[in-house]
């Protein structure tokens, strides 16, 4: 699981293991892509139901799934999946992109050597308490949930504040 000329996986200050820019990667690269295995839509809500009980637990995100199509999603956790290290952002150099099908990690902008590849998980706010935010941007809220709802989450949590 080492990466490719672009990237490497490595030791993280965000969570454990992330995904690190071997070189000058400029914006637009496709940098790496999301492999897995093909499942069908029920069973990827199986396996994302399953996974998240068991993160809950652990106090870790857990989900290696994206979506491809109408009918199928992709679950990352199986094969040789490099990217499935790459962590979460509130402020990501990364964003994925479905391209016919396919599922590729592309560099937001001109990213540098030595930098941690990252991008927003995109998670919606349903649940956002089980999936607190490691990253350190300074547009964190705490919580990793998709960049359109994080104003939401603070008022949120400034509200519960002033009841506490």
């Amino acid at each position: 699981m080492s990466g490719n000329q672009y990237c490497k996986v490595a030791r993280s200050g965000i969570h454990g293991r992330g995904i690190f820019a071997r070189c000058d990667i400029p914006g637009g690269t496709e940098i790496i892509e999301y492999v897995g295995e093909k499942i069908s839509k029920d069973e990827s809500t199986r396996r994302a139901l399953k996974w998240e009980e068991m993160a809950r637990k652990r106090g870790a995100g857990l989900v290696y799934i994206f979506e491809l199509d109408d009918d199928f999603d992709l679950d990352g956790r199986r094969g040789n999946n490099p990217a499935r290290y790459m962590n979460h952002s509130c402020n990501g150099n990364c964003e994925a992109v479905n391209i016919e099908g396919r599922i590729w990690i592309v560099a937001r902008r001109d990213i540098e050597a030595g930098n941690e590849l990252t991008y927003d998980y995109g998670y919606d706010m349903a649940h956002f308490l089980d999936h607190p935010c490691q990253c350190g941007a300074s547009n964190c809220v705490g919580y990793i949930v998709r960049e359109d709802q994080r104003a939401k989450v603070r008022r949120l949590l400034t509200r519960k504040k002033r009841r506490s």
